[in-house]
């Protein structure tokens, strides 16, 4: 994830009075907090002790034996792509390649698809962007991503679904490919709109490793937020534009039936800077609905896109709970039978 923070921040001081102007007339409700669920069980709790162990390998190989996976990194980027590949061939898929020429260079998205038995026309799209800022082991941003969408591949490989799923796992997002046409979620949003697939929704893992109960952890953009939202970030977010916000609220709902984590959301519009600073981005510039999940990266890490982003500051646990949640909400979505 790249985030321009000062830029983000005025900008969202230079929006505040149209964004006012515009949430008022319409009524539309934007911010909205956790909804209460039933305590965990005995069996959630084993299935978060499984989780976790699969989220800690898949951080530890590419954030401590991989490391920097930067744009001109080659070397890493192909043993990521093969630690992807041989994880998800042991889930019994059938591994795609997506090559794309960069700057003289060959870069890949990985993809799989599971075929849904009653409209399988429609599909959803999980992904998470494998590399990093070079210099950074990038164990949040976006190892702790990449874990949790092998463990939903994982979990949901033999659960029978209506609509058909894509896991892909994204090349190039960070700089200084950010916000580009290069980006490999951009290569790959175009291939799905130049077929003609019909999207029901993009999910957009973005940092969801790192999280704290301190007071005062959890900063905001502007100042006003800090009474509408946790000062200690032991939540995840999910950020959509103002046309994702009904497949936000469908993905909030299956949610919290999965798992008791404290969920914030935030639907605004898609002009403001920072609420399109990743993947999904691509998706909304070809008109499909898109949402990101993220522990909100430098309001909360304090290790953002630096050497200090590595395996041991991040909270499986709670990881472990996003992946139960985002399992549930993909059931949900895709029409659990």
């Amino acid at each position: 994830m790249c985030y321009l923070k000062h830029k983000w921040t005025a900008s969202l001081f230079l929006s505040l009075p149209f964004i006012s102007g515009y949430i008022l007339q319409n009524q539309v409700p934007v911010f909205s907090g956790p909804e209460k669920t039933e305590s965990r069980s005995s069996r959630d709790l084993a299935m978060n002790t499984d989780i976790e162990s699969n989220l800690k390998k898949t951080v530890h190989v590419l954030a401590s034996e991989i490391g920097s996976r930067g744009h001109l990194q080659l070397s890493a980027l192909e043993k990521t792509i093969e630690y992807i590949r041989s994880e998800l061939n042991g889930y019994g898929y059938t591994v795609f390649d997506q090559p794309y020429e960069y700057s003289g260079r060959i870069y890949r998205n990985l993809y799989v698809k599971k075929t849904g038995n009653k409209e399988p026309q429609e599909v959803i799209v999980i992904g998470a962007h494998y590399d990093t800022v070079e210099g950074t082991p990038g164990a949040d941003d976006n190892a702790s991503a990449v874990a949790g969408l092998l463990e939903l591949a994982r979990l949901l490989a033999d659960v029978p679904l209506g609509r058909t799923l894509h896991f892909v796992a994204f090349t190039l997002e960070e700089p200084p490919l950010f916000r580009s046409k290069s980006m490999g979620s951009y290569v790959y949003a175009k291939s799905l709109h130049q077929a003609g697939i019909n999207v029901a929704g993009m999910i957009c893992l973005e940092m969801i490793g790192y999280f704290t109960d301190t007071p005062g952890s959890q900063i905001y953009p502007l100042p006003f937020m800090r009474w509408m939202y946790p000062d200690k970030g032991n939540f995840i977010t999910f950020v959509s534009n103002m046309q994702s916000r009904g497949f936000l609220h469908q993905v909030k709902k299956g949610f919290t039936k999965g798992t008791d984590l404290p969920l914030e959301t935030l639907s605004t519009l898609s002009i403001v800077p920072g609420v399109d600073f990743s993947d999904h981005r691509s998706f909304w510039k070809f008109g499909y609905n898109a949402l990101m999940v993220t522990d909100t990266a430098f309001y909360r890490n304090p290790q953002y896109h630096g050497a200090g982003d590595v395996p041991g500051i991040l909270d499986y646990a709670r990881m472990a709970d996003v992946v139960r949640g985002l399992k549930a909400a993909v059931e949900q979505l895709a029409g659990k039978d």
